[in-house]
């Protein structure tokens, strides 16, 4: 059924029309709830608007398209979301949409099952910092962000199952507020999402976070607890641009991520790529960069990483390390080396605000590395750092086809202390 007008668009909707084409743009004064089943798409080789002048978007039921159209409405606000009780949601499929506002899907007590299926998402603003469910761990809390994917159902046997290609959000210096793409369950033991694939272009991101807030974090790409991806590819340059965002972080578990573009944090207390879960295999193809005050290039806080492979890491200012590991991990490879340019500064560790040196590389308490293979250099050019420090922690087999550098003469190249060990020194 084709319509031209909001009056038809909502009799449409309201008769159970199923396939509903829209031959015009149309503004609306009020959201519109999609019934169970309903499909939404443009009239072919029409561009279509459809903008909410003062209220949420599209309300989805189970069951529902949306394909080939834009959809805008106050960044703050949701151009789509869940709103059903249903127990299966069935599949909710969005295509080829350009989009201004909070995509939302988030399942609450009651639905159980809900499969999404996106190809071809591009949010140009969005600002998710108004939503009150927000997971919580390791002394911090995270904002939702522009595509979020939310099971907020405690029940154990709840699943959502994704699948998202070609999502990108925001522009480069102009970024969505809040996280960028957030993946959740409802925390470690119940409220699953299983990611099948997982495909970005451009992300730009911005916390909007005050400086010195220590329980607060956003992330570009963020996969939180309770989700299990077997496919993330990251086509496009992944930037975050505010205090306490990270760029890449993960709570949950992946199975593989690589990233083709440049990983970048430009505010304070971001990092690069930050693990507390579990990677099997993690290869960035371009560098890490950050440019933040302890701003750090890697962390492995919790959990482990099975293989990762790094490009290049590099950090500009101070208390920014390069790659820090408190936890065991298996074979790290960075092969154009890593770069500090910092001295001692403050930074964001676990919801506390410390003080960190910008070493290259450390190795804390508990961090275990089985292999870690440089073959450009590790280099620091701050004063009163240490380009490679292992600390109480371990590294199993080193193999170094650079070289270790501290330029400057107030800062160490290698220092082994309180019964850390490193093959070869």
């Amino acid at each position: 059924m084709q319509v031209t007008g909001f009056m038809e668009l909502k009799q449409a909707v309201e008769h159970g029309e199923k396939d509903i084409q829209l031959a015009n743009s149309i503004s609306m004064p009020e959201t519109l709830h999609l019934r169970r089943g309903q499909k939404l798409s443009a009239v072919k080789d029409a561009e279509v608007f459809l903008s909410f002048i003062n209220t949420d978007g599209i309300g989805l039921s189970g069951d529902n398209e949306i394909t080939g159209i834009a959809i805008q409405t106050n960044p703050s606000k949701r151009a789509i979301y869940i709103d059903s009780t249903e127990e299966d949601l069935g599949t909710i499929v969005l295509n080829d949409l350009i989009v201004t506002g909070v995509v939302q899907l988030l399942t609450r007590n009651g639905n159980k099952r809900l499969h999404v299926d996106v190809d071809t998402l591009d949010i140009v603003q969005a600002d998710a910092r108004g939503f009150s469910e927000r997971p919580m761990k390791y002394g911090v809390i995270v904002y939702q962000g522009a595509f979020t994917v939310y099971n907020f159902n405690p029940d154990p046997d709840s699943l959502v199952t994704v699948r998202a290609e070609h999502i990108t959000l925001g522009r480069k210096s102009a970024p969505v507020i809040g996280s960028g793409v957030f993946i959740s369950g409802f925390n470690d033991e119940t409220g699953f999402v299983k990611v099948e694939k997982l495909t970005t272009g451009e992300i730009h991101s911005n916390g909007m976070i005050p400086t010195g807030q220590p329980n607060l974090i956003t992330g570009g790409i963020f996969i939180v607890y309770g989700t299990e991806a077997e496919e993330i590819e990251s086509y496009g340059p992944v930037s975050t641009y505010g205090t306490n965002d990270m760029v890449l972080d993960v709570w949950g578990k992946v199975k593989n991520w690589v990233t083709k573009d440049k990983v970048t944090s430009y505010g304070p207390s971001g990092i690069g790529f930050v693990n507390f879960g579990e990677v099997e295999n993690f290869r960035a193809e371009a560098p890490i960069q950050t440019f933040g005050l302890g701003a750090r290039g890697f962390n492995q806080y919790d959990g482990t990483i099975g293989e990762g492979y790094f490009q290049e890491i590099r950090t500009v200012n101070d208390g920014s390390i390069g790659m820090q590991f408190s936890k065991p991990v298996g074979k790290i490879t960075v092969a154009d080396g890593v770069t500090t340019e910092g001295s001692t500064g403050q930074t964001l560790v676990k919801g506390v605000i410390k003080e960190l040196s910008a070493d290259g590389i450390s190795v804390l308490e508990g961090g275990e590395i089985k292999e870690l293979i440089i073959t450009g250099d590790i280099r620091v050019k701050g004063d009163e750092v240490t380009a490679y420090h292992v600390d109480k922690g371990h590294v199993r087999k080193l193999r170094l086809e650079g070289e270790i550098v501290a330029e400057s003469d107030k800062s160490k190249d290698i220092v082994i202390e309180n019964g850390g060990t490193s093959d070869g020194f």
